[in-house]
């Protein structure tokens, strides 16, 4: 668990999409600081494809009985979605260990979600990360102008939601970096941001204010399933209307895996839900 005191001084790193890199910012988000860039996930992946291609080889497989020893990457889909081996090797080089969520090992992340520190969620093309930093969880989804906090009842219920509109997700656990150490000057990503709390909750407000924001486009032959929540019992054991509805825009929000982006997707607000979101077309 992490220790007493804030990190980073009290500041959130938070990642915005860019092109369909959402497995960098997923990472850098579950690490709080720009760690890694793509190019360093690639490497990563491209040493996972000849890691498997060696094994492969030794077991006894020859170059001509299937399509696994060929040039084309199991790890990086053309498009760039990583794999969760890749994502599970970067965090590895800093001590972390990514462990699914639906194995014995993370029963008690299952329970009490609350006690950990961060989790990956993965659906389709997608990957962002919820984590909690300075004792507060908050959505990191790059998808997001923002993060976006939970509350502690939130994020058992929103956890409970994604796993059940079939999102795969895995528990993080190990010491987590406690500073960026990366020099202000050298923390220019592109699309990394350092913002307090209030400035968050500022940006996520200002989103949710506007009117019909722009959202990312699903392409018709790509449209997510989860944009079919449809009724509230759609969400089980949860009691509160608003927040049933509350959990579905989020999920509708956090399921990009194929898009276009126009514009950072804005963010959902935990409590003034009660308007239905407007179908992209």
């Amino acid at each position: 668990m992490e220790g007493e005191g804030a990190s980073n001084g009290g500041m959130l790193y938070h990642e915005v999409q860019e092109s369909k890199l959402c497995a960098v910012h997923c990472v850098n988000t579950v690490l709080q600081g720009p760690f890694f860039s793509e190019f360093d996930l690639a490497a990563l992946a491209s040493d996972l494809d000849g890691k498997e291609r060696q094994m492969m080889l030794e077991g006894g497989v020859s170059a001509s009985s299937g399509d696994f020893l060929t040039e084309e990457s199991h790890n990086v889909s053309l498009d760039g979605d990583f794999s969760i081996q890749v994502l599970q090797k970067a965090l590895e080089v800093w001590d972390l260990q990514v462990i699914p969520l639906n194995c014995p090992a993370a029963e008690p992340a299952q329970i009490d979600p609350e006690q950990e520190n961060a989790f990956i969620c993965h659906l389709h093309d997608h990957w962002f990360c919820i984590r909690k930093v300075n004792g507060e969880w908050y959505n990191f989804d790059s998808l997001y102008a923002a993060p976006e906090h939970l509350s502690k009842f939130y994020l058992s219920a929103y956890l409970d939601s994604l796993k059940g509109f079939g999102w795969s997700i895995f528990l993080v656990r190990g010491n987590f970096p406690k500073e960026c150490p990366i020099s202000s000057s050298e923390t220019s990503n592109g699309y990394g941001q350092w913002l307090l709390p209030e400035d968050a909750e500022r940006i996520t407000k200002s989103c949710n204010s506007r009117e019909g924001p722009k959202r990312i486009k699903l392409t018709e032959e790509q449209s997510d399933p989860l944009l079919s929540f449809g009724e509230a019992d759609a969400i089980p054991e949860i009691e509160d209307e608003d927040l049933k509805a509350a959990i579905a825009a989020s999920l509708l929000d956090s399921s990009p895996a194929v898009a276009s982006v126009e514009t950072s997707a804005p963010k959902i607000e935990n409590q003034d839900s009660k308007e239905k979101p407007a179908q992209e077309e």
